[in-house]
């Protein structure tokens, strides 16, 4: 009988045990989007659409639309986030906010906050500031050389981290933004959404294909408590 107990006792503290190491582990990457639906994701601020085809998120200018964006319907505050983007046209500039406000209910509010700039230029990477009229990390004063542009028509590998008040970002792997944000712009935008970004167009610039294609979006959590306001 008090074998029998034992081997019990046994069994249940190594359950306990196994169970406490499980809670441990780091957070596993896993997909924002499906590759198939858009399922969890909502659009927000104007009229761009947004489709799915060939496991991309392909996002298209409409007339007279101000800047739209896809949003996941999670906010997030410490996270790894890997992407990878196509622009088919080199005058359309687009973008990927992390850690936004939505604000206002107008065609389902608008985003402010950072947002990793994606357009044929030196810019690409950098933490430029929507709606907030300016740069968050100005490209000609970071610490980083900029990366090759990006290649019109051809996939382009991005990561972000972003933990505290610390943002990073790379291109194919190449450092570009490092960004340490001030208390203010750390209590506004400490945590909240990610936006898959379809800039407005001006009429001048011509037909297009004014088109960008999100795909393989991964994030890795690594905190979900949003820093406390001042």
């Amino acid at each position: 009988m008090l074998r029998i107990l034992f081997v019990i006792l046994a069994a249940t503290l190594f359950s306990h045990a196994a169970d406490s190491a499980a809670s441990v582990e780091p957070n596993p990457w896993r997909s924002l989007f499906d590759g198939t639906t858009l399922t969890g994701w909502s659009v927000k601020s104007g009229n761009a659409t947004y489709r799915v085809e060939d496991g991309a998120i392909i996002g298209t200018y409409a007339n007279n639309s101000t800047t739209t964006f896809l949003c996941p319907d999670e906010t997030f505050t410490d996270f790894e986030l890997t992407f990878e983007v196509r622009l088919d046209n080199a005058e359309l500039n687009t973008g990927v906010q992390i850690r936004s406000v939505l604000a206002g209910d107008k065609l389902g509010g608008s985003l402010t906050g950072p947002q990793i700039e994606i357009a044929d230029g030196g810019a690409t990477g950098f933490i430029f500031g929507q709606g907030l009229k300016g740069w968050m990390q100005d490209p000609k004063s970071g610490t980083n050389p900029p990366v090759a542009p990006l290649v019109i028509g051809e996939w382009t590998s991005f990561r972000a981290l972003a933990v505290g008040p610390h943002i990073q970002t790379w291109i194919r792997d190449k450092p570009v933004a490092d960004l340490i944000l001030n208390a203010e712009q750390q209590a506004a935008y400490g945590s909240g959404r990610i936006g898959l970004q379809v800039h407005g167009v001006k009429p001048k610039q011509g037909l297009g294909p004014h088109q960008v294609r999100f795909r393989n979006i991964q994030i890795r959590v690594i905190s979900d408590k949003a820093p406390s306001k001042p």
